[in-house]
Parts: structure tokens; C-alpha cells; sequence
């Protein structure tokens, strides 16, 4: 982990709350920092984490910050191995399948409930976020094309409405958000797939079903780029 420090005004772009940092008690402010880490693969798959480690990345106490590391374990972002060792798991082909089962499962749902209930505001605000990403992808600014692509899924999960369904499909990202990294950063962010204009355009024309399938189109194809480098052994 590099040595400069991470401060409390990050921000959660998770969809479940988007209250700053500055309104939040110490242990939560650890525990998003140490999220967006994970989520952003600043944490790369297999790195070791330590608590005096994640103290000085983000000039932290050890109180708080062992209790991230204990809920980011229960949510399987991170792995306590038999010998105490805490690490960023790793992941095998089979997770990937189910990864992409269970997202294209989710996310297409959530998609659908989102066309139905989306406001001219809220469109507006997904289409600024995909502009955003659209210039990551240009400029080849692969920390902000994370950011942003993770920006545009989790407010279509706030809009849709189902806090259920979206605080599952949120929690996906944590699991694979590390390979994700290493994937895209091999490849360029000029070769990454985004179905993202084909679902606002037809979410601004209100057909749920056309949104909800360019939405299943994207996220297979973003993690069959995941699974094919773990298949071919170039995630390591």
C-alpha cells in the first residue's frame, strides 16, 4: 500500500446511503474508505491487509479500523485465512460464473423498476455520470472510469426503489472490484464495454425491457473479460 494517507472526506457512492463521511462516526468513515479501496481495487487480489497497515494508509486507530476489516470479512471483501492472515480473496473461474448469474439476475430487475419509476432529474443526473465516464474512458483515467461506471449501476439501484435486491447487487461489487482493476488496467479503457447509452436511451423512452437487456448485455460482457483473463491465467 503506498504511504500517502486517505482522508475522512471520501465519499460512499454506495447505493444503500449517500451521507458524507464528515456526518459519520470514526469506524464508519474507516470502514468506506477501506470499501472504496476494495471496491476501486486500490487493493489488489491476494494483497495481504494489516491492521497497522490500513493504519497508516488511511491515519487511522486500530480500533476502527479492526472493526472494518471484521465487517468487510463478514461481507466476503475480505478473507481470514486459518492462520489469522486477512486477505483480498482471489478469485477462481466458478466465482466468476456465479458472480454473473447472480448479477444477471439482479441487475436487469432492477433496471426494469427503475425505468418505471425514473424521474426527468434522475435521468439527467445518469446521463452526467455517464458523460463523466465517457471522459475517463478518453483521457484513459482508469481510477475514474471505476469510480464512475460503479456510479452509474449504483443510482440505477437507487432509483429502482428495492433496497433488497440492490444492497445484494451492491455487495457483488466488492467481490469482484480488485480483478476488475487488474483486468481493465491491462486492457485500456478504450477496449472496455459500456452498454450504458443504449439503456439510458431507452430508459428516457420508457421501455423497461430494452433497458433491462442492454443492462444484462453489459454486465456480462464486463465480466466475461474477467473471467476469460482468469482463464487464461493473466489475473495473478
Amino acid at each position: 500500500m503506498g504511504s500517502k494517507k486517505k482522508t475522512a472526506k471520501l465519499l460512499s457512492f454506495t447505493s444503500q446511503d449517500d451521507t458524507t463521511t464528515v456526518d459519520l462516526p470514526a469506524h464508519e468513515v474507516v470502514y468506506r474508505q477501506m470499501r472504496e479501496l476494495i471496491l476501486f481495487g486500490e487493493l489488489a487480489p491476494g494483497q495481504p491487509i494489516t491492521i497497522q497497515g490500513i493504519c497508516e494508509e488511511l491515519g487511522a486507530g486500530m480500533t476502527p479500523v479492526r472493526e472494518a476489516i471484521r465487517r468487510l470479512c463478514a461481507e466476503g471483501a475480505l478473507a481470514l485465512q486459518g492462520n489469522r492472515r486477512v486477505v483480498v480473496p482471489e478469485l477462481s473461474v466458478e466465482n466468476v460464473n456465479e458472480l454473473i448469474f447472480a448479477r444477471q439476475a439482479i441487475e436487469p430487475q432492477l433496471v426494469l423498476r427503475a425505468t418505471e419509476r425514473a424521474t426527468d432529474a434522475e435521468l439527467e443526473q445518469l446521463a452526467e455520470i455517464d458523460s463523466a465516464l465517457d471522459a475517463a474512458i478518453e483521457k484513459g483515467d482508469l481510477r475514474n472510469y471505476l469510480e464512475q461506471n460503479y456510479r452509474f449501476h449504483a443510482t440505477l439501484y437507487a432509483m429502482a426503489g428495492a433496497p433488497i435486491l440492490a444492497a445484494l447487487a451492491d455487495g457483488l461489487w466488492l467481490r469482484f472490484g480488485p480483478s476488475l482493476r487488474v483486468v481493465c488496467g491491462r486492457m485500456g479503457t478504450q477496449n472496455l464495454p459500456d452498454q450504458h447509452h443504449e439503456a439510458l436511451d431507452a430508459m428516457r423512452g420508457g421501455d423497461a425491457q430494452a433497458a433491462a437487456k442492454a443492462m444484462r448485455e453489459d454486465v456480462i460482457q464486463g465480466m466475461e473479460q474477467v473471467r476469460r483473463a482468469l482463464s487464461e491465467g493473466t489475473i495473478d
